[in-house]
């Protein structure tokens, strides 16, 4: 077996040469000596010439073998595709001008004991693709480029709000009330606890907590959990930003949503016009904005309102195709029938405002609508990005919303909150000043600027099926 060193240190990559040596006339010599290392991806021997092309984290470069002067020349003529390698040789060009590393020294760093596949076929079945991802990220430039672009905007996003005077948080994973958001929760057990505990479904109530004990402005980039089902949008783990900023309402959140994606726009796609599924999309601020009455009147073609008679709402919900659960009041009927007629029709990107408020249960009660709150949904593309409110800081309020939940997940509502966070509540005895929330989620936001149709695309490890051996 070849003898694998323990480290080894390279001097260059791919990219940096190729920036450094594009003006490189053919058949020319720098007399710089570099090394590189990274997978072999292509390889062919034509009589006394071996060439490999070799990719590193930044790309690819080619590899020059005379036999000559390459070092066990046949054995390098014989490496597997996949192959980690690492080559010590002059930077140079061939006649036909292209940039490559001489082989003058090259030593074998892993070797892949499983047939990889050819660079310009890939991996061809989408189940492959996502279980097998380590492959995939090789064979699929687009695959590498979504996970490096969703690095990217969480940095940005970072900085963006640090020059705003937010300080980041990090707040449980393990919750003993599962709360913050409308969703199943997974449950696990503690054992030297001996109580069940809950993967949280959101961020939002820590916090919130943390507003209360005096940090004004925060934010957490956070992993959560909801125990639902898969599609192109969704995966039962996922990344959330939350941020929270006292004296704040939902206006303001708007404001820093639509700067927070324009800036991203513009630092990562050059500009806050793009293309997505091949549609012309203007992230430019200001966004619209429009209440969520408005826009079902406008696409479609019918009036509703929480106050008209319940009967009038059951009605109008079937026409368009809603199918009805026991126990929904008028609120619940608005929103399905938006989600069901005006929600995917909404290119935006805009600003959906004033839900319903049986249906937000965290949210401030509207200052002018009655059985409205101050909330809105950023749509973008046809789907919901963020979500925000201006925050409910009441306790009182707050606990009959609680109970409310209570009563409708012993009902049978299996997302609504089935046990009153009495911690929070006692939080919010202690003050919460006027505050306003948001929450992006991060995979879309992602998808949108990578203009990518599925969720998968930009998960390093999406949740599958477990896979049988």
């Amino acid at each position: 077996m070849t003898e694998i060193p323990y480290r080894y240190e390279p001097t260059a990559r791919a990219a940096e040469l190729k920036e450094e040596f594009s003006a490189l006339e053919p058949g020319s010599e720098t007399g710089r000596v570099v090394t590189v290392a990274g997978r072999l991806m292509l390889r062919r021997v034509q009589g006394k010439l071996a060439f490999g092309t070799l990719q590193d984290g930044t790309g690819r470069i080619q590899l020059f073998a005379p036999s000559a002067t390459t070092p066990d020349f046949d054995a390098f003529g014989s490496l597997s595709l996949g192959d980690w390698i690492g080559v010590t040789g002059e930077v140079m060009t061939t006649r036909r001008g292209e940039l490559s590393v001489r082989v003058d020294e090259w030593v074998t760093l892993a070797e892949t004991r499983r047939p990889f596949p050819d660079k310009w076929h890939g991996l061809s079945d989408p189940d492959t693709r996502y279980r097998q991802r380590y492959v995939d990220f090789w064979v699929t430039d687009e695959a590498r480029a979504a996970i490096a672009l969703r690095s990217r905007v969480m940095s940005l996003t970072r900085r963006f709000l640090e020059d705003r005077a937010f300080i980041e948080v990090e707040t449980p994973v393990f919750h003993p009330v599962a709360g913050g958001a409308a969703a199943k929760p997974f449950v696990t057990h503690h054992n030297a606890l001996d109580v069940d505990l809950f993967l949280r479904i959101a961020p939002e109530l820590y916090l919130k907590r943390l507003v209360v004990g005096g940090f004004e402005r925060v934010f957490e980039i956070a992993r959560v959990f909801r125990n639902e089902g898969l599609s192109p949008r969704h995966q039962p783990e996922f990344t959330m930003l939350e941020l929270y900023q006292a004296y704040a309402d939902y206006g303001d959140m708007m404001a820093i949503t639509e700067e927070l994606v324009a800036h991203l726009a513009t630092e990562l796609c050059g500009g806050t016009k793009l293309s997505y599924g091949g549609r012309e999309l203007d992230l430019t601020m200001p966004w619209r904005r429009a209440s969520m009455t408005d826009l079902i009147e406008e696409i479609a073609g019918v009036r509703v309102d929480v106050r008209m008679p319940i009967d009038d709402l059951r009605r109008i919900a079937l026409e368009h195709g809603v199918t009805i659960e026991d126990g929904w009041g008028p609120g619940k009927l608005v929103l399905e029938i938006y989600e069901k007629t005006t929600e995917s029709e909404l290119w935006g990107p805009v600003f959906v405002t004033d839900y319903p408020r049986e249906v937000s249960p965290l949210s401030r009660d509207h200052r002018e609508l009655p059985e409205m709150v101050e909330r809105f949904e950023g749509i973008v593309a046809g789907r919901e990005l963020c979500n925000a409110f201006s925050e409910l800081i009441d306790p009182a309020t707050q606990r009959a919303r609680f109970e409310e939940q209570a009563a409708q997940a012993a009902a049978g509502d299996e997302e609504a909150a089935a046990v009153i966070d009495e911690d929070y509540v006692r939080a919010l005895e202690y003050g919460l000043p006027p505050t306003g929330g948001l929450g992006i989620g991060m995979d879309r936001l992602v998808m949108l600027l990578a203009d990518i149709a599925t969720i998968r695309d930009v998960v390093a490890f999406p949740t599958l099926r477990p896979e049988v051996f």
